[in-house]
């Protein structure tokens, strides 16, 4: 794709960037066969190649953001499928947020959605702040039907029927191997998991005990900074990011870290971005040091070693998360891992598709998401599973919604049948 940006404008970081994945762009369409907004709205404008377009516009002129491109560009999931799908190694992720923190700068939004999207920000990377919304939520729950805005009616629902107690395993503090130490890491606990399931961070630390690991939950580490950094909300976003890699490089300093293990696939995908994050600012070296460092639990349980286990007869369908499959091209290990374990695992058609939770997506675009979570809740069922396993919070909480199949994380069953407890959402 040819550009046309001025030198003074490619002095911009955001805009050099942006220049390059542009030209990258040969217009081939692929991209619209995997596009799920593409998928349910049809519209040119609602595919990667639409809104490359929009975006190209709007950088090139320098002009404000306006509407039309707000709107599409809103509607973008970031689930980033297109980039799994083409040929030409267009980096989308890169392009759109930056779009998104251009429209941040430009664009001032009606009043309700700078409301929306400054309580978002400033709520759901916060467990304690997050956990007395939920409680808000809950009790206003049954007076939905008065709400006007199906956006907060979307909040609402998302509210669960019981909110977990505070683990105290999340706090800082060091887990000893069992047994003779085979590697030490760092555990990523998060932000909103630690509200809506601790199971998921107390069933890791068990698990990599169990496997020869000395598990580090770091001082001074929280949100990895992906809601508010696809909001465009920069300064917020750098903030939670700078924060962590603070902590964990006077981690890996003052003891040493052989990896950073990370339990959800959104906040993996994000951390592993930190180098581009963090290329222009003083913290760059040691932000490629942590992105480097950055695994998913299941690349952890690969490179140890899952025991063999006994076949368990339960048919598990496998929900691959957008931010694992695409964001960090992670495909076979999680479903490898649970039928070493011991289960069957199925797959639903159409997997490559997202379930529509992507963040605050479920909460800011209601409707595209609900379609999407039918069609992902569909094609689950369709194998007539026993369970739904997930490597992310979002999904588990987007599919289990909508589904009276059980969701569990694919580590609370990794954990269970290496001698954990079995998870909860299996009981009864």
């Amino acid at each position: 794709m040819q550009t046309t940006f001025t030198p003074e404008q490619l002095r911009d970081p955001g805009i050099a960037r942006s220049n390059e994945i542009l030209r990258s762009c040969v217009h081939c369409g692929f991209c619209t066969a995997t596009c799920p907004t593409y998928q349910v709205l049809g519209d040119e404008l609602d595919s990667p190649r639409g809104r490359i377009y929009l975006i190209k516009d709007m950088l090139e002129k320098g002009r404000p953001a306006d509407d039309k491109t707000v709107k599409h560009v809103d509607r973008c999931l970031s689930c980033l499928a297109c980039m799994t799908t083409c040929p030409s190694g267009v980096h989308y992720m890169h392009l759109v947020d930056n779009a998104r923190a251009y429209i941040e700068q430009t664009y001032k939004r009606p009043l309700m959605d700078r409301v929306l999207r400054a309580v978002l920000a400033r709520v759901i990377p916060y467990p304690t702040r997050f956990r007395l919304a939920l409680l808000g939520a809950k009790i206003a729950k049954p007076f939905a039907f008065f709400v006007p805005d199906k956006r907060l009616k979307a909040m609402l629902a998302m509210a669960p029927k019981v909110i977990p107690p505070v683990s105290r395993n999340d706090d800082a503090q060091v887990f000893p191997a069992i047994g003779e130490r085979r590697m030490r890491v760092a555990l990523m606990t998060g932000c909103a998991q630690k509200a809506l399931n601790t199971d998921i961070n107390d069933a890791t630390i068990r698990l990599l005990r169990r496997l020869g690991c000395e598990v580090v939950v770091a001082k001074g580490a929280g949100c990895c900074g992906a809601l508010t950094h696809h909001m465009g909300k920069e300064a917020l976003s750098h903030g939670s990011a700078a924060a962590n890699i603070q902590a964990w490089m006077t981690e890996k300093q003052a003891h040493g870290l052989d990896a950073i293990v990370i339990n959800t696939s959104g906040c993996g995908t994000t951390v592993k971005d930190y180098g581009h994050m963090f290329r222009n600012d003083p913290l760059a070296a040691d932000a490629a040091v942590v992105a480097g460092l950055a695994r998913d639990i299941s690349e952890v349980l690969v490179k140890i070693g899952l025991p063999q286990g006994a076949p368990k007869g339960l048919r598990v369908a496998y929900h691959a998360a957008c931010s694992l499959q695409h964001g960090q091209q992670i495909k076979t290990a999680p479903k490898d891992l649970l039928k070493r374990a011991g289960f069957e695992v199925v797959e639903p058609a159409d997997s490559h598709l997202c379930c529509g939770s992507a963040g605050t997506y479920n909460l800011l675009q209601p409707e595209i998401s609900q379609e999407l979570k039918a069609r992902k809740v569909q094609t689950l069922e369709a194998s007539h599973p026993d369970i739904i396993a997930a490597g992310n919070i979002g999904c588990m909480i987007q599919i289990g919604s909508g589904t009276g199949v059980p969701v569990v994380h694919t580590v609370e069953l990794l954990d269970w049948a290496t001698g954990g407890p079995k998870p909860r959402a299996l009981e009864g």
